[in-house]
């Protein structure tokens, strides 16, 4: 692929997933049901503030919902990219940037929702949603994160910390995928690794404040600011 040509659907599809992942399902899912919960428990549009206020069914559904706008945009992506390129399976280091130029426009939308003035929730489901859909490789990855996260929540009862400990598990993992698993190379697959880090790294820094009540043993269970 031409380098002209990917760095223009890179922009389209990047933009694409922006404008879908600006969408504040948690903010409509509230409106729906008569409230603003951003005025409601901790203010975050995310799924665990809404399950808070709206009840376990709600907040599920608007996880869900924000694991689908990272999912979707970046599945269709990696189907287009295989298309392009003539493969089946595997992407090419073209088709790697495609994907990620998508599900980077999905996860910056949540964080940072065009309309919501730029403001949004710290990305986790959606993050969940975008490695999911980059199939096989951060798939794998995120099941691995997902587990972890399901693990440390389980134990502590901290939605924060749970996804501290996910995020830092996701490179990690998938460093060692690359490790054991044959035509798995990080000659070929570094920009998926770069992703990994760079994603990773912005969830600590969206949880900042978490991290500073959870070393002072002020955070509350469940997380009062939640991930999302």
């Amino acid at each position: 692929m031409q380098a002209g040509r990917l760095a223009l659907l890179c922009a389209l599809f990047g933009g694409a997933g922006y404008l879908l992942g600006s969408i504040p399902f948690g903010l409509l899912i509230g409106w729906a049901r008569g409230l603003d919960v951003r005025r409601q428990g901790s203010g975050n549009i995310g799924s665990t503030n809404v399950g808070r206020v709206l009840g376990r069914g709600w907040g599920m559904a608007c996880f869900g919902l924000d694991v689908a706008k990272g999912l979707g945009p970046v599945a269709w992506a990696g189907h287009y990219a295989r298309a392009a390129g003539g493969q089946t399976a595997g992407l090419t280091s073209a088709g790697q940037w495609l994907v990620l130029s998508t599900g980077a426009g999905c996860i910056l939308g949540h964080m940072f929702s065009l309309y919501l003035r730029f403001r949004g929730g710290k990305g986790v489901a959606t993050s969940l949603g975008v490695v999911l859909g980059v199939w096989p490789y951060l798939t794998l990855t995120g099941l691995l994160a997902l587990a972890v996260w399901v693990f440390v929540w389980g134990t502590w009862r901290y939605v924060s910390l749970a996804s501290l400990a996910a995020a830092v598990a996701f490179p990690a993992g998938l460093g060692v995928l690359i490790w054991r698993i044959e035509g798995w190379t990080l000659g070929r697959l570094w920009p998926l690794a770069a992703f990994s880090v760079v994603m990773a790294v912005l969830v600590v820094v969206r949880h900042w404040s978490n991290i500073g009540r959870l070393l002072a043993g002020t955070e509350h269970r469940g997380g009062r600011k939640e991930a999302g």
